[in-house]
């Protein structure tokens, strides 16, 4: 039966409210009774969201470890770890020392897992925020009775609920009966609008129509802002709007993308993959000759010998590989360098959620923004106003500074009018007390108790000032002490105040959808009762007689004059405000001496119907033009995004012409730009075939979507994301969370964001300014030329040490450097020049330059070249300085046989598995640094425990050149001279840092025996510097050549 519901729903809102009744068989003073209330909730269920199952746990963890660089190492830890066991079993070695690699590894994997289980964990609370959104309890009527406080939860389809000013609504319900005569629901959160939207009873005859156009339903989450209603629940649950959001944020989590590094460093690892696996290949063919021999005869091979220990040796060495040839330090120093960015992006008020967001921001092609609260400032403001002047041929127009409900906030323009006239008193009269809105503060904004249009009249009031000097005074002395006031947070309107006990009111005629007006009748200082009215423009002008002039005068209005007043007022709504009439009638006739209910003129009062006549004969003030303004800073944050080449799309749930005036403002669109095929009603956009909408979203330049639904904007992100777009989304509302999660970046504003937004979200923004996510583009693009500099850096040192093993493997020499040694290089000393890398100073010009592609590779091919070329010189230094140690007694005129060791031939070095075939061989002890002496048992050890020296300087020789190392990786393109090391001090701190860490495994007698090292003399570290520095100068000659290509392919080009 569930299936039955879901598949038809019943569409309420194009039904009468007595189709409704009978639909769910329910009599609105009866309710449902106890047993139909308890049949409804097996068919439909409680009204709650339902919270879907989180991952467990263990399938977290083993998420981690999917991924190809992270399989090689846990290979690479298991074999070492077996090894290591097989070694220690035979009596070769015993203790800590053998386990140090397995468990370096396995330490640096478990890490990673932690910190990647702990950001999943983190990820899923958007669906948690949507719950707190949901109303507690509810006035229902049950048998007959008014049930006061029911718990939302138990409410069921067909219950009848009481709704009053100030409550949440608990669920999707149609308006059956209004209690007064009008209601209006804050739904900005759900729909965009922002406006409260007046809600009605009339059945509304479209089976398919927009949420904003249900004026008879009321939405699970949003606010009763005026009025009270009886309405019948129509849905509960997750089949409310509100459950159908969290549908989408769920579907949305699941579709959620790899970023764009992410991308680029899985295809590295499977290339690495590919690439180790070949040169193991190679080294194990290259040496099968040590274990593995055999006898020719009679032309074919027999009497095979298998020598198990030279065969674990050589499966050692493809280990080493292996340990080489993966980057181990690379996770680490990239989320390092992402938590430094997040840093960086706190201080300009943009707060990272996720770290992975700060690198895909740099890469922002698109930014899809929300209106309401994103590009506006959420708070209604007068724009201007004007009235009749000296006569009724001329008019009078006030601009109004100011977009906020802040009363300090800015003025009117060249106000003069301090000593008011007649006519602006009226208007100022009017805006003050025919209202009922009032001003708070938050401690970080102004906000609004009542209707937002009339708390921007009340701010228009303080704007205008009191025509009384003496009260004047009184005023701006009452503000200056409301300053010191321990209570902040209310707001003195004074000016408002001094009106309304003046004009004290008597009687308030409510609005209603006929009229489109609202008055109240005030008792004058003289005495006598005036009725002030304000309302829809062309409804007060078929209801005036006259019209009043500035100086007080009034003037009947004839036809001239009425023109006059709608083209002005053509004029104020084509700019999109908001525009409300303001009129005046001292003749009230038996309603002029009105003061209390006893009167007999009150029946009047009470009867809605007489109200059009008593708001009849009136006399026009002027027209007040109301708006959602732009944020000031947004402009220049456009003409930002355009230099950059990120295209900026507008995203709405309010109407097609309010979204196209601002977005004429903001100057995303030119004045005299023809809109045909740039903005699009969600409906209209979503009508269009897939070709023509991919064609409109691929067009340059600004796009407007209004009237636009949750699924809409989903719908959107999707089609852009498959386009290739790497698109960013901002918002506030909870329609806007589904796209936000889908978005590659969601960034929801912190001051006027739904908690659900924020959740949903990558980034907030501390300011709601949208030209911090301009900055946060702007720190993403240097953070990502940071992360190609020492991912570079790193790549290159990793092609050195793998082109050092495989000569080592090649020449058939001892092997020069240990797996464990390997890894505190591309673990320790690696690691603070490569985070330092992360504070290189971002390029002048480096928001005037387009996106770079997600495919853009992350080394390009003559980049590759230059570290091939470095990588070959690591290699050959580090293994011919072992060489040098073995073979030579000076190199350079420094004495390399000082402490005594036996010099051999190259091609005794090259075939030392043969050491006890010799004949004579023996190998003198040596002294090392410190007055160790290194003695053997037999003279064959000289080539493995005698090559401790040899190693410590292979091993000094790597670090020092990747020292040097990262000062090439300054930058791609210029010399050390254009680039000097002091433009990032933070590197030569790094460089100290890494050499001291270096100085510690040699010089403390535990570390050198876990890492098998000996001290160096000072003449061993100067050969170590002079075979180490001429790295700089074979990658200045590098560049020097890039840069001379490049610079004759511009010319080419030209």
């Amino acid at each position: 039966m569930e299936g039955i519901v879901e598949e038809k729903p019943f569409k309420a809102w194009s039904r009468s409210v007595e189709q409704c009744l009978k639909e769910y068989e329910v009599k609105l003073d009866k309710g449902l009774s106890t047993n139909e209330a308890e049949k409804q909730r097996e068919i439909y269920g409680r009204n709650e969201l339902q919270k879907e199952k989180g991952k467990p746990l263990w399938r977290l963890v083993l998420e981690q470890f999917d991924d190809m660089l992270v399989k090689i190492l846990l290979v690479a830890a298991f074999t070492s770890f077996v090894l290591a066991y097989l070694h220690g079993y035979e009596g070769h070695e015993s203790g800590f020392e053998s386990y140090v690699e397995p468990f370096v590894i396995l330490l640096i994997l478990i890490l990673n897992a932690i910190v990647g289980v702990w950001q999943e964990g983190n990820a899923e609370k958007a669906l948690e925020a949507l719950k707190d959104m949901q109303c507690e309890s509810s006035k229902v009527i049950r048998d007959g009775y008014l049930v006061p406080d029911l718990p939302a939860r138990e409410l069921v389809p067909g219950d009848i609920v009481e709704l009053r000013v100030g409550d949440k609504v608990p669920a999707d319900m149609r308006v059956a009966v209004l209690k007064t005569s009008t209601l209006r629901v804050e739904q900005s959160s759900l729909t965009g609008e922002s406006m409260p939207v007046m809600k009605g009873t009339n059945p509304i005859f479209m089976d398919d129509c927009e949420l904003q156009a249900k004026e008879n339903m009321v939405f699970a989450g949003t606010t009763v802002v005026n009025g009270s209603c009886v309405c019948i629940v129509v849905n509960i649950g997750m089949c409310t709007e509100i459950g159908q959001i969290q549908t989408q944020i769920q579907e949305a989590s699941m579709e959620e993308s790899e970023t764009p590094l992410k991308k680029k460093l899985d295809e590295f690892g499977n290339r690495l993959t590919t690439t180790i696996g070949l040169v193991c290949l190679v080294v194990w063919i290259i040496n099968y000759k040590y274990f593995l021999t055999w006898e020719i005869v009679k032309g074919w091979p027999s009497n095979f010998q298998f020598s198990f220990d030279k065969c674990t040796y050589y499966f050692k060495i493809a280990i080493a590989l292996a340990v080489a040839a993966i980057p181990e330090g690379l996770p680490a120093v990239i989320t390092t360098c992402l938590a430094l960015g997040t840093r960086k992006m706190a201080q300009k008020n943009a707060i990272v959620r996720k770290l992975p967001s700060v690198e895909t921001l740099g890469c922002t092609t698109v930014i899809c923004s929300d209106k309401t609260g994103t590009l506006t400032t959420n708070q209604m403001s007068v724009i201007e106003f004007f009235t009749l002047g000296g006569k009724t041929t001329s008019s009078r127009i006030f601009q109004v500074e100011g977009t906020t409900y802040d009363p300090e906030d800015g003025g009117i323009v060249d106000w003069n009018c301090y000593n008011m006239d007649a006519n602006l008193q009226s208007v100022a009269e009017i805006c003050a007390v025919c209202n009922d809105a009032g001003i708070y503060s938050d401690g970080r904004l102004f906000r609004t108790t009542g209707l937002p249009t009339e708390a921007a009249l009340k701010v228009l009031v303080e704007k205008m000032g009191v025509p009384d000097k003496e009260v004047k005074e009184r005023v701006r002395y009452s503000k200056l002490l409301s300053n010191y006031l321990i209570d902040h947070n209310t707001i003195k309107l004074a000016c408002c105040e001094w009106w309304t006990k003046r004009s004290k009111r008597v009687a308030t005629l409510e609005f209603d959808r006929v009229r489109k007006s609202m008055s109240v009748i005030v008792r004058k200082p003289s005495g006598s009762n005036r009725l002030l009215v304000k309302g829809a423009v062309e409804s007060l002008l078929e209801r005036s007689s006259y019209v009043q002039l500035a100086d007080g005068s009034t003037c009947p209005i004839d036809e001239h004059c009425r023109q006059l007043l709608l083209s002005r007022l053509l004029e104020m709504s084509s700019k999109g405000l908001r525009c409300l009439g303001l009129a005046y009638k001292d003749e009230l006739g038996e309603l002029s001496d009105y003061y209390t209910a006893s009167h007999p003129a009150h029946k009047k009062l009470v009867d809605h119907s007489c109200y059009s006549s008593i708001e009849n004969g009136l006399i026009f003030v002027g027209v007040v033009g109301i708006r959602d303004p732009p944020r000031e800073e947004v402009h220049k944050a456009i003409e930002d995004c355009r230099g950059a080449g990120i295209k900026v799309m507008v995203i709405t749930g309010d109407n097609k012409s309010t979204a196209e005036a601002i977005c004429k403002e903001i100057r995303l669109f030119s004045e005299n730009d023809d809109l045909q095929g740039r903005s699009f009603t969600g409906k209209e956009f979503m009508a269009l075939s897939s070709s023509q909408q991919i064609d409109i979203l691929s067009r340059p330049g600004g796009k407007v979507f209004s009237r636009a639904e949750p699924r809409h904007k989903q719908e959107i992100v999707r089609m852009l994301k498959d386009m290739g777009e790497i698109v960013a989304m901002t918002g506030d509302g909870v329609n806007d969370a589904p796209a936000l999660k889908l978005a590659d970046i969601g960034i929801a504003m912190g001051i006027t964001g739904t908690e659900v937004a924020k959740e949903a979200s990558d980034m907030v923004l501390a300011d709601d300014n949208f030209s911090t996510i301009v900055s946060a583009v702007s720190e993403g693009r240097s953070i990502y030329n940071n992360m190609k500099a020492f991912i570079r850096y790193m790549i290159s040192s990793n092609v050195g040490e793998v082109i050092s093993i495989f000569l080592t493997a090649a020449l058939g020499i001892p092997e020069c450097m240990i797996p464990v040694q390997l890894l505190w290089v591309n673990l320790v000393t690696d690691g603070p020049p490569a985070t330092a890398l992360g504070f290189n100073p971002a390029d002048l010009d480096i928001m005037r330059k387009p996106p770079r592609k997600s495919n853009d590779p992350l080394i390009n091919s003559w980049v590759l070249f230059r570290y091939m070329v470095i990588g070959s010189y690591v290699g050959i230094a580090t293994v011919g300085v072992f060489i040098l140690w073995y073979t030579q007694a000076s190199f350079l005129g420094i004495n390399l046989a000082g402490d005594g060791h036996t010099l051999v031939q190259l091609s005794q070095l090259r075939n030392w598995g043969e050491c006890s075939l010799w004949s004579n061989f023996t190998a003198s002890p040596f002294t090392v640094n410190g007055g160790r002496l290194i003695t053997f048992s037999n003279p064959c050890d000289y080539f493995s425990v005698g090559k401790v020296k040899a190693m410590t300087l292979s091993l000094s020789v790597l670090v020092a050149i990747e020292m040097f190392n990262s000062l090439n990786a300054l930058s791609e393109d210029n010399s050390l001279i254009r680039m000097p090391p002091w433009r990032n001090p933070w590197l030569l701190v790094a460089m100290s840092v890494s050499l001291g860490l270096h100085c510690l495994i040699l010089y403390v007698p535990f570390l050198a025996n876990v890492f098998d090292v000996v001290p160096l003399s000072l003449n061993e570290w100067l050969l170590v510097v002079l075979v180490s520095a001429p790295v700089v100068l074979i990658d200045e000659v590098l560049k020097f050549v890039g840069r001379r290509e490049r610079s004759r392919m511009k010319v080419k080009k030209a």
